[in-house]
């Protein structure tokens, strides 16, 4: 038999946990930051270094910074402003659900409730479809 190239996954140090019940610890109400929210936060951090010389690109911020580049589904400050407007309304899901549900805009109800569980008995199928079809509107495809 071939050995395994796998290593052995390590429980988490703490009690958090974004399952079917939400526990995130000492981070609960902590406010989160969809992925293109990040992206134009940096970008303005940045942007501001620039213009005041204090510059310092490093490894990580330039990796950070692809890694945003690539998977920050809203570019234009407009979009991202409008789909935390949407989430905000919806008061009954928790900081953490709504920056998912920006971040990985998923096509259905069904699909965002596999990737965050915690979704199942807070917001109804047809609501969640809606808010998630309001965000596809706005959603776009740079090539």
């Amino acid at each position: 038999m071939s050995e395994s190239t796998s290593r052995r996954r390590e429980k988490p140090s703490g009690d958090e946990e974004a399952a079917a019940e939400l526990k995130l610890g000492e981070f609960q109400d902590v406010p989160t930051l969809t992925l293109s929210e990040a992206r134009l936060l940096i970008n303005a951090v940045m942007d501001h270094r620039r213009l005041t010389k204090k510059v310092n690109e490093s490894e990580i911020y330039l990796k950070t910074q692809d890694y945003l580049d690539v998977f920050a589904r809203f570019k234009q400050k407009e979009n991202i402003e409008a789909v935390e407007r949407m989430l905000a309304a919806k008061t009954e899901l928790e900081l953490f659900e709504r920056s998912q549900l920006g971040s990985l805009c998923c096509e259905t109800a069904e699909e965002a409730k596999t990737l965050i569980p915690s979704l199942a008995n807070k917001i109804t199928d047809q609501d969640l479809q809606e808010l998630l079809d309001d965000i596809t509107k706005l959603r776009h495809f740079v090539e």
